[in-house]
């Protein structure tokens, strides 16, 4: 550009430049799509919106979820994408039409078009048949394969009677003329009848976790959870060998049956697989050795009745017990790897987080800086003290060990703290009994006197999962996100699942101005105790988060006088178990809140796409059950579980009313498993059941988790 032009263009302000910055933006986005036109000849790599492009290409049709989602483009497009795994069922196409008719197909089906593992299996070889007598002519090998049908069950197979009425029997039964997608009554063994059982709950890993010692039992008596509960194993499932084969149970996230893990334990324990112990090596600081295979035997540990030899190892794969000989549990302790089932990544796992990179991190646990938190939270105050660049830090915990210490943290304006878990790790604070005439919280105090010019601490706890005693913030305190942890409802549980102290809080604050955040977290009852003359509410966000009271009659979220807590909540795709009792509520939308909703401010706010006992007192309602339906009897929420530490815990079961498996704004459904969206996955597996399976057959989705 000469020069007189650019000094004209600056005389005026420059809207030559202003044009000429528009056509090089536009230009750089077409030279941009000119170089991604190679990737998008591929589904592998081409962008979202070609996708359907391709689909025609082999005469896909993609599901109306999936179509809705292609086209809007948003980021919640992107999740349900993500969830109905379409680039993987287009890229599929042929290859399934190709083995149209096949038993194993339909397996496939459930992994490219829900992402979900299955067993699919055809009633008919089920069938109980009558025996025909040999004729002259007939091949002997076709005989023989008929021998095992329609004969009386062998009482002495018992591993067989245990899998009876499951994705895995393998008796005769007798005719079922009732079809198997009959809306009134299901039948399954008949000759059309083809099933596929699903599993929707996912084999999430702990590894190197100390075990629980069950002190008031016995010296000698373990359990693989560190909280103390029963906790049912789950198989960590091994690749098939072939696209033919029909998926068994080491192939599949299923429980781990006692008979199973008795007559093939080799395929589940040891280091790598679904469960191993570990016990201290001879010299310090070397790694735990793993007990040997030939030691460990099946054995059911009910009421701790079973009593194992010298030398063995018993373990109820059931209950997740372990039981050593009397006398013989290793003094330096026991170790654990094993897998347990849930639905989505929530709360303290192993599982990915998007974690912020750092400039000052303290680590903790083996082979860390440290041993000890405390001694992380002493370095950082000397070093900041020092340094005041280094007010913002990391203390990561690199282990998923347990850590016993007394925790009070003290924050001055301007300190910028994160407490995180290292990644695919899930350290475990237990808030143990240290005082005798006080509590003994996780105390997070801010500053008491006159603000200064920094700005409020911020302090973020993420990836960990709490046990024995709340989180309790006081004094001056500016944001406090909880993100990926689990603060134990009750604070501790028995072997039962049940909560040991089901009214003690989890979260409380306690005169302070934090604004808590909490993000794919499971809490406890939250207390908010304020002076309500002297300062603004406290401001509460929950997403894709469990509030858990215990029960329905005790407060979710409540002031320490069980009035009104002085916050203003919102809540987005969260289930509360409990009451809440707030002073205002900003929005709730695609939430489940099993408890009674009272808010002080009903002038402003909304509740729209949520489920809500009738009589609560809330804003302006949009959409919201049971009213939109009308039917507050029959639309009431249904879960597999309610009690934290129990598998299928906050799952709307298979029998919850459509109202609120699809009653969120995308018709998905209601509260913290939103983003799973279940309902479009089963839509688009069926869909894909009735395009290839033959005519004339039956077939239905049957949850097996």
């Amino acid at each position: 550009m000469p020069r007189v032009y650019q000094s004209r263009d600056d005389d005026l302000g420059g809207p030559l430049r202003a044009l000429l910055g528009v056509i090089t933006e536009q230009a750089d986005l077409i030279e941009a799509d000119i170089e991604r036109l190679a990737e998008d000849w591929f589904v592998e790599t081409c962008q979202d919106w070609v996708l359907p492009y391709l689909g025609d290409l082999v005469g896909f049709h993609a599901a109306p979820a999936s179509a809705e989602a292609l086209a809007a483009g948003t980021e919640e497009a992107r999740k349900l994408l993500a969830a109905l795994a379409a680039r993987r069922d287009v890229g599929h196409t042929v290859r399934n039409r190709r083995r149209k008719g096949t038993l194993a197909v339909l397996e496939d089906l459930a992994a490219d078009a829900a992402a979900w593992p299955a067993r699919a299996v055809e009633f008919r070889r089920l069938l109980g048949l009558t025996q025909a007598i040999r004729l002259w002519g007939r091949d002997p090998r076709a005989d023989a394969r008929r021998l095992h049908r329609g004969r009386l069950a062998d009482l002495r197979e018992v591993d067989v009677l245990d899998r009876v009425d499951g994705p895995f029997d393998a008796l005769a039964h007798t005719v079922d003329v009732r079809r198997i997608n009959s809306p009134r009554g299901q039948g399954r063994y008949n000759i059309p009848e083809l099933g596929l059982f699903v599993w929707r709950l996912r084999p999430y890993s702990v590894t190197g976790a100390p075990a629980f010692s069950c002190h008031d039992r016995a010296r000698a008596h373990f359990t693989f959870s560190i909280l103390g509960n029963d906790a049912p194993l789950i198989t960590a499932p091994d690749r098939e060998p072939e696209p033919a084969h029909i998926a068994e149970e080491r192939d599949v996230p299923a429980f781990i049956r006692r008979l199973a893990f008795r007559e093939r334990t080799a395929d589940y324990y040891g280091p790598g697989k679904s469960l191993c112990l570990y016990t201290a090596a001879p010299k310090e600081g070397d790694p735990p050795i793993a007990v040997p295979l030939e030691r460990i035997v099946a054995a059911d540990l009910t009421d701790w009745v079973y009593r194992p030899k010298p030398g063995q190892v018993a373990v109820d794969p059931v209950l997740g017990r372990i039981a050593f000989p009397a006398g013989y549990a290793p003094d330096t302790g026991v170790w654990v790897d094993y897998h347990y089932g849930f639905s989505d990544d929530l709360g303290g796992g192993e599982y990915h987080r998007p974690l912020k990179p750092a400039a000052t991190v303290y680590t903790v646990g083996t082979g860390g800086q440290f041993t000890l938190i405390n001694a992380a939270l002493r370095q950082w105050n000397i070093d900041k003290s020092a340094d005041p660049e280094r007010r913002e830090a990391v203390i990561e915990l690199v282990d998923s060990g347990a850590y016993q210490e007394q925790l009070e943290i003290k924050l001055e304006d301007g300190d910028r703290l994160t407490l995180r878990a290292a990644q695919r790790k899930r350290p475990v604070l237990r808030l143990l009994d240290w005082y005798s005439n006080r509590p003994d919280a996780l105390r997070l105090i801010g500053p008491d006197g006159p603000p200064t010019d920094a700005p409020p601490a911020v302090v973020t706890l993420d990836g960990l999962l709490i046990t024995g005693r709340s989180v309790r913030m006081e004094g001056r305190i500016g944001v406090v996100g909880i993100r990926h942890c689990t603060l134990v409802p009750g604070w501790s549980l028995d072997d039962k699942c049940c909560p040991e102290h089901e009214e003690e809080p989890s979260l409380e604050l306690l005169r302070t101005t934090a604004c808590l955040q909490v993000d794919r977290s499971i809490l406890g009852t939250i207390i908010v105790e304020a002076d309500e003359t002297h300062r603004e509410p406290n401001r509460i966000w929950l997403s894709d988060s469990i509030i858990d009271a215990t029960d329905d009659c005790l407060a979710a979220i409540v002031a320490d006088d069980d009035g009104f807590a002085f916050a203003t909540v919102s809540a987005r795709r969260c289930t509360v178990f409990g009451a809440v009792r707030v002073h205002a509520a900003e929005l709730f939308e695609n939430s489940i809140l099993t408890g009674e909703v009272c808010v002080a401010r009903r002038q402003q706010g909304c509740f729209r796409f949520c489920w809500l006992p009738p009589g609560s007192r809330t804003p302006a309602q949009f959409h919201c059950e049971p009213a939109h339906s009308g039917d507050p009897i029959r639309v009431v929420p249904r879960f597999t579980r309610i009690r934290y530490g129990t598998p299928g815990y906050a799952q709307l079961a298979a029998w919850c009313p459509d109202e609120i498996v699809r009653g969120a704004d995308d018709d998905s459904e209601m509260g913290v498993f939103h983003d799973l969206f279940q309902p479009q996955r089963t839509d688009t597996l069926r869909l894909r059941l009735d395009e290839f399976t033959p005519a004339g057959t039956d077939s239905a989705i049957l949850f097996v988790t």
